[in-house]
């Protein structure tokens, strides 16, 4: 299994937002999202191939109780499912991070959910192919459906501006068993700046619409850096 990186860090998104937490980033991802704040796990994917052993090695030695198993798609691995079992076997609370497109009979505490609004498709210039993958690709209601079934969940969606809100609020109409009380709005961005100018609007919006407001507080502790 491909991975960018393992690091001790806190978690900065979610209901888990303030936990010391261990992330194993793996690499590869099966979109191509225009806002990626992590490339070098998607679309330059960076990283060593590690075996299941070596990568329970690293995570011991950091130490954590809290584990996260993010991206890139983690679930492009089927490497991740016997990864999961050893880490239930060692007591771990694994949250796994995913797109919601693809499904794996994994291990986990809480299935972090974050699908792909029409906001994310690459921009002009990325390779056509690419364009029409992630279109294929982003939305699969079928996952979606089997992951709210089998695992305790959070959503998380990406927002630029008031019309992804209602884009998120047909999504939802979509999946009438997705308990709106696990659902979070998240800005979109990189600098602290960009994302406190948006939860001027989005965090009233939030409120107002039984939703939740997920900031992102590993931007506003240590900025847009590796291993955080």
């Amino acid at each position: 299994m491909r991975v960018a990186e393992i690091f001790q860090s806190i978690q900065g998104e979610g209901r888990l937002t303030g936990t010391r937490s261990v992330f194993v980033r793996t690499s590869g991802c099966n979109l191509r999202c225009a806002y990626c704040d992590t490339p070098y796990a998607a679309s330059t994917p960076e990283g060593d191939d590690l075996s299941v052993e070596e990568i329970i090695t690293r995570v011991e030695q950091l130490g954590s109780s809290h584990l996260v198993l993010t991206g890139g798609e983690p679930m492009l691995f089927a490497e991740l499912i016997p990864l999961s079992a050893e880490l239930r076997r060692l007591k771990k609370h694994i949250t796994i991070e995913t797109a919601g497109t693809l499904y794996l009979p994994v291990e986990c505490d809480l299935m972090s959910i974050s699908p792909k609004l029409s906001n994310s498709v690459p921009p002009m210039g990325t390779d056509p192919r690419w364009q029409r993958r992630h279109e294929l690709n982003r939305h699969a209601p079928e996952v979606i459906r089997r992951l709210v079934a089998e695992y305790d969940y959070q959503f998380k969606f990406v927002v630029k501006m008031v019309e992804d809100c209602h884009e998120v609020d047909r999504y939802l109409r979509e999946f009438p068993e997705i308990d709106r009380g696990r659902v979070m709005l998240m800005p979109e961005g990189i600098e602290a700046a960009r994302l406190a100018e948006t939860a001027k609007w989005l965090e009233p919006y939030c409120r107002e619409h039984g939703l939740g407001f997920c900031p992102r507080r590993q931007i506003e502790w240590f900025g847009p850096v590796r291993g955080t």
